[in-house]
């Protein structure tokens, strides 16, 4: 698990989603290539979004988290980071606090334009949500074949825990892209390609392109 899941810049964010991402596509004494996110996943996907999101609850539960979105451009390389957000309260819910983090892959131009509109999206209303298949076995069946429009994956404690966000409200956090861009900014310039991708997301950018 990866820091403070709602980082207050950008900058921030895109160090934290690099060391999300890194968790999930590179092998480690604990995981080998079979249970990663295969790299013909990351390599045909279309988009990218990564986040963390904390639940915690008592008498009622709450979440909240944050994290941030490339699109790949027509040349292959990736665009300028948006920020993103979620959260929410409701009733019951567990006692104590868990941190999961997210990837989800962005398989057709329609998921990315979802992320591009800078309205609410909803996994499961705006778009369809699938959990995406891990490892060799998977890339080598060919069962990526009927594609979902966002396969999702997360991990609870450093673990694949399969995770749903049916139903949760993502918003494009304004704000933070204002301060770290400097102006005010929509998500659709910055993953149209109309900014340039800020050195800082260097790091994210080689583990997004790393061949496991």
């Amino acid at each position: 698990m990866v820091g403070n899941p709602i980082p207050s810049d950008l900058a921030s964010e895109c160090r934290k989603c690099s060391k999300i991402i890194n968790q999930f596509i590179k092998p480690d004494k604990g995981m080998g290539p079979d249970q990663m996110i295969p790299p013909n996943i990351i390599g045909n996907a279309k988009g990218i979004a990564i986040m963390s999101v904390l639940k915690a609850g008592f008498l009622f539960s709450a979440r909240a988290g944050s994290g941030l979105v490339v699109a790949r451009l027509d040349d292959g390389s990736w665009s300028a980071p948006s920020a993103i957000g979620t959260g929410g309260i409701g009733a019951g819910g567990q006692i104590g606090a868990e941190l999961t983090d997210f990837v989800f892959i962005l398989n057709t131009k329609d998921a990315v334009k979802a992320f591009s509109h800078g309205g609410n999206l909803t996994f499961g209303g705006n778009v369809s949500v699938a959990v995406g298949p891990l490892g060799r076995n998977a890339e080598a069946s060919g069962s990526v074949g009927n594609l979902a429009a966002i396969f999702s994956y997360s991990k609870t404690r450093g673990l694949f825990a399969g995770v749903s966000l049916e139903g949760t409200v993502l918003l494009e956090r304004k704000d933070a892209n204002a301060a770290f861009y400097h102006r005010k900014i929509s998500a659709k310039e910055l993953l149209t390609g109309v900014v340039p991708p800020p050195p800082v997301a260097e790091e994210l950018y080689r583990a997004l392109n790393r061949r496991v």
